[in-house]
């Protein structure tokens, strides 16, 4: 990852927490802890936050506290080829007339382009999924309520009695930070929160995750592999993650990276 992108997601961390450890920022960009240190002591020179013992804060404390997390931006160009095969995949399993929930990130959203043709109701909570599906489809989109978190992309709501309640889907597609032999990872409780909702409204739960997942690890779990009916990954799954998965009694699909002839007449 080039200075500048890590800089940029560096400042947008500390802007959504009080104080930034130097360990949350190696796991967000993926760099080294003394590229980390040497990033924090040259923004602390520029004056662009302020560097602490382990960490960094921001000169001006957020007014609001955003999500932990990469943002939607900077996570939509990591691995971008695989997601793409990954929600291609995850469309074959739809059929027109089924409600299905689609949760908000940046593997799911690549499922838009192709579901241009299909027909069926969708719920979701985010942002990008909505418009887009709006724009390029005819499929009848019904979206969350709640508080939009911008770097994410996406609208989660605290309390019990808002509409997700009142959706019921066949089938929910959801990413993932991360994906163990405890099941799936999330690294913020509010999103863990929101999602179980979500989660509990849906027949199956079909997790789109690309290969280098399987590597990440948080300290919040969101539900166990005995939820999980299908994961689709990319060729990058070793054996025994594979192996894993079907212990655990779940469906694993490897999308193929290389297109397929018809997917130009897919992009929208």
């Amino acid at each position: 990852m080039h200075e500048k992108e890590r800089h940029r997601i560096i400042l947008s961390a500390v802007q959504e927490k009080p104080v930034v450890t130097v360990q949350e920022l190696v796991d967000l960009t993926d760099a080294s802890e003394a590229t980390i240190r040497r990033d924090i002591a040259a923004l602390h020179v520029q004056k662009r936050l302020r560097r602490v013992r382990g960490g960094a804060e921001a000169i001006s404390p957020p007014a609001f506290v955003g999500l932990a997390g990469r943002p939607f931006s900077v996570n939509e160009t990591i691995n971008a080829v695989q997601k793409r095969a990954i929600a291609r995949e995850a469309v074959e399993l739809c059929r027109d007339g089924e409600p299905i929930i689609i949760n908000g990130g940046t593997t799911t959203f690549q499922m838009v382009h192709f579901l241009t043709n299909r027909r069926m109701p969708i719920f979701t909570n985010s942002f990008p999924i909505a418009e887009h599906l709006l724009k390029h489809s005819k499929n009848t989109v019904m979206l969350s309520g709640g508080t939009i978190y911008r770097e994410q992309n996406i609208i989660l709501s605290p309390f019990e009695n808002d509409v997700t309640r009142n959706f019921y889907a066949r089938r929910m597609f959801m990413g993932a930070q991360g994906l163990g032999p405890l099941g799936l990872m999330e690294g913020d409780p509010l999103l863990i929160q929101a999602e179980q909702k979500l989660i509990d409204q849906a027949d199956e739960l079909v997790v789109l995750v690309d290969s280098s997942k399987f590597r990440q690890r948080s300290s919040l779990i969101l539900c166990g592999l005995s939820r999980i009916a299908t994961v689709i990954t990319d060729e990058g799954i070793e054996d025994r993650e594979a192996k894993m998965l079907e212990t655990a009694g779940v469906t694993l699909i490897v999308a193929k990276v290389a297109a397929k002839p018809q997917e130009s007449s897919l992009q929208a």
